[in-house]
């Protein structure tokens, strides 16, 4: 008699539960499948280094007490000797404090880093004005964002943000523009158009309009 159900219809007793309560945990992560969940809870059980489990549970048991939002940015960073905890972005003195970066998450940040066009500081909003989701103004974190502008120690004089180009990241973008507008510090916002290598013709009309806006002098 086979089972149906969160892993599909193996049979029952084909697997331990134990195991199959670790693929159901997997399984959580985003962008692993039932099947991905699975292969990794086998492999896990399965391969002949035992220490590969071992470690990596070590691991994700310490994770939560020893990595947390960066006190400063919420970017994500380890918990030092002293119990703060600063980001290696904050950190670095190589940085330029004067601009600030606004992004809506950890993932975003690192998809900058690596294009290594950023050399200023970043703040993580964590989330993004959303009223389908009941995510309003007062859900942000603005108010250690200015917090964070009002530092005398590393005065800010450009915002950028990059928040993404969809409904939920322009309507944080007008937020935060009149929001910090009003402190008088230069706010500016990341150009979105053609991406490189793209062929015009299957841009939609939203890329293409602010790619003409945001034009540059060439030649």
């Amino acid at each position: 008699m086979s089972r149906g159900g969160e892993f599909g219809t193996i049979s029952r007793g084909a697997l331990p539960a134990r195991l199959g309560r670790v693929a159901q945990l997997l399984a959580r992560l985003p962008g692993v499948g039932e099947k991905t969940a699975q292969r990794y809870a086998l492999f896990l059980t399965t391969t002949p280094d035992e220490g590969t489990a071992r470690e990596l549970g070590k691991e994700l048991a310490a994770l939560r007490d020893h990595v947390r939002p960066c006190e400063r940015c919420n970017n994500i960073a380890e918990v030092g000797e002293d119990g703060r905890t600063r980001c290696g972005i904050c950190l670095d003195s190589r940085r330029d404090g004067a601009l600030l970066c606004i992004v809506a998450r950890v993932q975003d940040l690192l998809a900058i880093e690596r294009s290594g066009a950023m050399r200023g500081r970043y703040f993580v909003l964590g989330r993004l004005l959303s009223p389908l989701e009941g995510i309003g103004a007062e859900d942000l974190p603005l108010g250690a964002l200015r917090a964070r502008l009002q530092d005398a120690d590393e005065p800010v004089r450009e915002v950028l943000v990059a928040t993404p180009p969809s409904v939920d990241g322009e309507a944080t973008a007008l937020l935060l523009a009149r929001e910090l507008g009003a402190m008088g510090i230069q706010v500016t916002r990341i150009a979105s158009g053609v991406p490189h290598g793209g062929d015009l013709e299957f841009a939609d009309q939203v890329t293409l309009g602010r790619a003409i806006e945001g034009r540059k002098s060439f030649g």
